[in-house]
């Protein structure tokens, strides 16, 4: 006889999320799940609502209809299963902050002075962004690339379950932005660990990406790539005809709004500008 299936909560559930800021509906009616070990994208331009539905999830803007769960828990009562990489953190060159530290604080708890700086969580979270080569030089010295990486590892070092970055893949050359990915996709499929990543563009990460949220206005339609960029679905997220191209593996998304003619039309999500 086979053995029964297990069946296992998402790792991130939201439910018909609203969110009102300023008296305004910036997330509405907001869907999706995340399972375990996947790597998803939450895309949109500037004002879409993705920065506020990354605070919701961690606890830090409070909504007003829906709810998040994590692993079938109140999000809230999670907080220690998630890591958090905010956008662009700028470091003083001359602060003498080593990326092993940095890292180290991740791990702190209640005393500011217990950190271990050869705790075993500081060396795993290091080798699982590469980042052993750089582990004592300075923060503020290190490429972007190599801050993004370090930062990530101070998220890291907590042991979390679900890794939020918001906007890690902006300002990055084309070569950092490729190992950035790789080790995205590396933490998730090896380390078994759910990857949510903000962005405009999508195609860096179509390599590794398992399920996407695409927001438009506070609105958002979530699943399979195949799924959701498609002419029909995002025509009626944006209210207005949606062309969707694809050449050599990329997607270029051309929202039709009337207010523009074709020839302002800029490539929104998907064409690799901001």
């Amino acid at each position: 006889m086979s053995a029964p299936s297990v069946v296992t909560d998402p790792i991130l559930q939201v439910s018909q999320l609203g969110v009102r800021l300023g008296g305004r509906m910036v997330l509405q009616d907001i869907s999706f799940s995340l399972q375990a070990g996947s790597v998803s994208a939450l895309i949109g331009e500037n004002g879409a609502g993705k920065t506020t539905l990354l605070r919701s999830i961690l606890g830090m803007q409070a909504w007003q209809s829906g709810k998040i769960e994590v692993l079938g828990q109140p999000a809230q009562d999670q907080l220690a299963l998630l890591g958090y990489v905010p956008q662009k953190i700028g470091f003083d060159p001359y602060l003498p902050l080593r990326t092993r530290d940095l890292v180290a604080l991740g791990t702190l708890r209640r005393h500011w002075w217990q950190g271990l700086r050869q705790d075993a969580a500081v060396q795993e979270a290091l080798a699982a962004v590469q980042a052993d080569s750089f582990a004592e030089q300075r923060v503020g010295q290190l490429s972007g690339g190599q801050q993004q990486r370090a930062v990530i590892a101070h998220a890291l070092a907590r042991r979390p379950r679900l890794l939020l970055l918001d906007e890690p893949l902006a300002n990055l050359d084309f070569a950092s932005t490729s190992r950035l990915v790789q080790l995205l996709g590396a933490l998730a499929r090896e380390k078994g660990i759910s990857v949510l990543v903000t962005a405009h563009d999508m195609n860096p990460l179509l390599p590794i990406l398992d399920h996407l949220v695409y927001l438009v206005g506070g609105r958002a339609a979530a699943g399979s790539v195949e799924e959701v960029v498609r002419n029909e679905v995002l025509s009626k997220l944006y209210g207005y005809p949606v062309e969707v191209l694809r050449h050599r593996g990329r997607l270029l998304v051309l929202p039709e709004d009337p207010r523009y003619s074709r020839e302002d039309v800029h490539c929104s999500q998907g064409c690799g500008h901001d």
